[in-house]
């Protein structure tokens, strides 16, 4: 077992592959404490790394400085308003007004395998693969229980955590913050890494020292969001790829969140995530329970390559259910930028047609299809096929397109409802809005209220008729705008705050209801490109739409900050049209082709109108995506060159798990006058690491393109 608990020294000691996590209690009181977390370790009697023995020592030695205790203590949970003065994990408002809260420890339970989080996307495991440490505490005055949750994976270097809160008492509580995890930590001369950008430019690494005072990233967008990513990473100021100490933090949630480093005046770190707090308010009435989304932390002594990995092997492992995950996916053609909303059924059965003989295996139809919706403006909520544009119906062209050998997706965007739709008109009720103010349109549109169980029927209904109505097997799930003007003519006052939680709650219910009622669709998310790009996600969908920029060069930078924490098979990831539709860049055909064999592999362009050249490579570039896949989708990543970094090309390199091949591609993106070729040194260390470690590499494939 990877948990065990040592009764003399009151320490839980828990073990993945190479890292070890250790807890203690501490004094009468029963705190709860945070003594180690690093490179795996046979000892577990370490409590002194808690500092207890010297100043200003536990209170039952030193009653009167008790608040210098709990200022400088590394809490494993930290709570509010007891003298613990640093950013807390969780706080309650109680029916007086007050917010004090004091957990202590009260019991515990080891299990084997992984319990569910009941509504929520979680990580899995059986009981050959992890082991569970439910750790209960308690606030004897306000009779809140709180179990604290820990999952040491064996087969990855992980542990998820997790945390129920419980009403034992008999008055009502509102939960103002409820954090997932927290670690405090010495700063040894860290620095941290973030992901942020904006449309079109997401997931751009951020890498600076850690410095006094808080630092992190945080949405309150209503979606982890374009801007901020639910990832953070500490590490050694030296670390690189292959070397140093990194600690990686991953939030499975798709909402808003907060991810936060917080130094304080004896140069300890604090690392916390979990929902945020802005806006955010849950009451929890007698007997009733709130579950917190999971933290997934991962420890790597190998640098920031190791920690990928680390990610990688758990997120396709233990958190993508698609029966997809293991499987090449279809190469698709969506006619997006082929078409945007001008297009009928002789328009898509032309491109099928040409797609069909050069081996690409799906057409997606995008937006445009229903309602009467010939652009952005209209018929968002109104999922009915416009048969003046699809004339002899949905069903009439899905198998026109499977007579011709391919399989036939559909774009939806089920979570939003336009002004002008016959939806709008006869329920205005169902989109969020405050009561006598005018919501915000963006994109014309408003967003439908999925903490209404009514809607949220209404909508799986809607999307699970076109469904069934013809052999549709693979589904684009879109949303495009953010949640502003947050009202619900359902939820009373008292539980405005619950609205962003149970709008997540209610998404991963219609995802939830429809991958149970259609198992073998191939799911998709999206949203404005990569806004929901989370492990939240990954949950209901084996794959994500990276960014709409689908830009080779942009796609770079994108691709790198993406797979620093997510396999490459979840990256959506397509060949698009030149000049550039985003961006107006020309880039050659086969560089383009390069790039997105890094991510799921397809086209979005009109491949009836592609110069020649260009559609004669196409059967190339199929036939190279089914010789390398395997390798992509299943092997250990490494990360060679940065061209975010040096601005001049980019590297990377997938080995099989039994090191047996590698594929190896490096993309030079500016050319550099009177210089001699390259030799990359980098390349030639990572493949001696690789055949020290494992077994020799017999095959290596490289791939090499000047755009």
């Amino acid at each position: 077992m990877s948990i065990a608990y040592y009764d003399k020294e009151r320490l839980f000691k828990l073990d993945t592959g190479s890292s070890t996590y250790v807890i203690g209690i501490v004094d009468d009181e029963g705190f709860i404490g945070h003594a180690y977390y690093g490179p795996r370790i046979a000892d577990h009697n370490i409590g002194y790394l808690m500092r207890t023995g010297e100043g200003p020592f536990v209170p039952s030695k030193n009653g009167r400085d008790r608040t210098s205790f709990l200022d400088t203590f590394p809490m494993e949970y930290p709570t509010h308003g007891v003298g613990d003065f640093r950013d807390d994990a969780i706080s309650v408002r109680t029916v007086g007004g007050n917010s004090a809260l004091q957990l202590r420890y009260v019991s515990h339970e080891i299990v084997q395998g992984k319990p569910s989080l009941p509504g929520l996307p979680a990580t899995f495991g059986g009981d050959d693969v992890c082991s569970t440490l439910l750790l209960k505490c308690t606030d004897k005055d306000l009779k809140l229980d709180v179990i604290l949750s820990y999952t040491a994976f064996e087969d990855t270097d992980a542990i998820a955590r997790s945390v129920n809160v419980i009403n034992s008492g008999s008055d009502d509580i509102y939960l103002t913050r409820v954090l997932s995890a927290s670690v405090d930590m010495d700063n040894e001369n860290y620095d941290l890494i973030t992901l942020h950008g904006s449309w079109a430019r997401e997931r751009r690494i951020n890498r600076r020292p850690l410095t006094t005072g808080f630092q992190g990233l945080n949405s309150v967008r209503g979606e982890s969001s374009h801007q901020d990513h639910p990832f953070m990473a500490v590490l050694e100021h030296d670390a690189n790829q292959d070397r140093g100490e990194v600690y990686g933090f991953s939030f499975v949630y798709s909402g808003n969140f907060l991810a936060e480093c917080y130094v304080n005046q004896y140069d300890s770190v604090r690392i916390m995530m979990g929902i945020n707090p802005i806006d955010f308010s849950w009451l929890l009435k007698a007997g009733e329970e709130f579950c917190a989304p999971e933290v997934v932390m991962v420890h790597s002594s190998e640098g920031l390559g190791g920690m990928t990995r680390s990610f990688h092997d758990l997120y396709r492992q233990h958190l993508i259910r698609s029966p997809y995950k293991d499987c090449k996916r279809p190469i698709l053609i969506n006619n997006w930028e082929a078409t945007y909303f001008n297009f009928d059924t002789d328009k898509l059965i032309a491109i099928a047609d040409q797609a069909s003989k050069l081996g690409i295996e799906m057409l997606v139809m995008d937006d445009g299809w229903f309602g009467y919706r010939e652009d952005d403006n209209t018929s968002l909520g109104d999922w009915i096929v416009n048969e003046s544009k699809l004339k002899g119906g949905l069903k009439y062209l899905v198998d026109e397109v499977n007579k011709r050998g391919m399989k036939f997706g559909i774009w939806f965007e089920p979570e939003m409802i336009s002004p002008d739709s016959d939806l709008y008109r006869a329920h205005p009720d169902w989109a969020i809005a405050i009561d006598g103010r005018e919501p915000a349109r963006s994109r014309n549109q408003y967003v439908l209220d999925l903490t209404r169980p009514d809607v949220v029927d209404y909508t799986y209904n809607q999307v699970s008729t076109i469904l069934h109505s013809a052999n549709i097997e693979y589904v684009k799930w879109d949303m495009n705008r953010q949640l502003t003007d947050i009202g619900s003519a359902t939820l009373p006052a008292e539980r405005m705050g619950e609205f962003f939680h149970r709008y997540m709650l209610g998404v991963y219910e219609l995802q939830e209801r429809l991958i149970t009622e259609f198992p073998d669709l191939l799911l998709e998310n999206c949203s404005g490109g990569g806004a929901r790009f989370d492990p939240g996600m990954l949950y209901y969908s084996p794959q994500i739409w990276c960014s709409d920029d689908t830009d080779a060069i942009e796609r770079l930078s994108i691709q790198e900050g993406t797979s620093l924490v997510y396999p490459l098979s979840t990256m959506g990831a397509h060949i698009s049209d030149c000049p550039n539709h985003a961006l107006g860049r020309t880039t050659p055909f086969r560089t383009r082709g390069y790039v997105a064999l890094a991510g799921t592999f397809g086209y979005e362009l009109d491949v009836t109108r592609i110069p020649e050249e260009d559609r004669e490579m196409i059967p190339s570039q199929v036939e190279m995506y089914h010789k390398y896949n395997d390798i992509v989708r299943m092997g250990d990543y490494y990360r060679i060159a940065s061209y975010h970094d040096n601005h001049e090309y980019d590297c990377y390199m997938v080995v099989t798990k039994d090191r047996s091949e590698a594929l190896m591609t490096y993309i030079q993106v500016l050319n550099r006058i009177n210089y001699h070729s390259r030799r990359n040194t980098a390349s030639h260390m990572w493949m001696w690491r690789i055949r020290q470690r494992r077994a020799m590499i017999r095959t290596v494939h490289i791939q090499v393109r000047c755009s």
